[in-house]
């Protein structure tokens, strides 16, 4: 969600900057638009290392042998706090 989020904030920030061309007295719509833009990348890149961070692996070793099958399983999870 925080990704489609980004996306969307630097979307209006480009329409506000780029696309608006009238004036308002109270506000200056350029620097609101850069604002929006710098957010949503703020928010896009945060939330892509945050992704990142949660991606989990699973390694499944099997051993066919002469005695019988032996299956390892080995899981990395890097969303388990260490210190628990």
């Amino acid at each position: 969600m925080g990704i489609g989020t980004g996306i969307v904030l630097f979307v209006i920030g480009a329409i506000v900057t780029f696309a608006l061309n009238f004036e308002v007295q109270f506000v200056n719509l350029d620097l609101i638009g850069w604002i929006l833009m710098i957010a949503g990348v703020v928010v896009f890149l945060i939330s892509l290392v945050l992704v990142l961070r949660r991606r989990s692996s699973v390694e499944t070793v099997r051993e066919v042998g002469g005695t019988g099958d032996r299956t390892v399983q080995r899981e990395t999870r890097s969303d388990v706090d260490p210190t628990l």
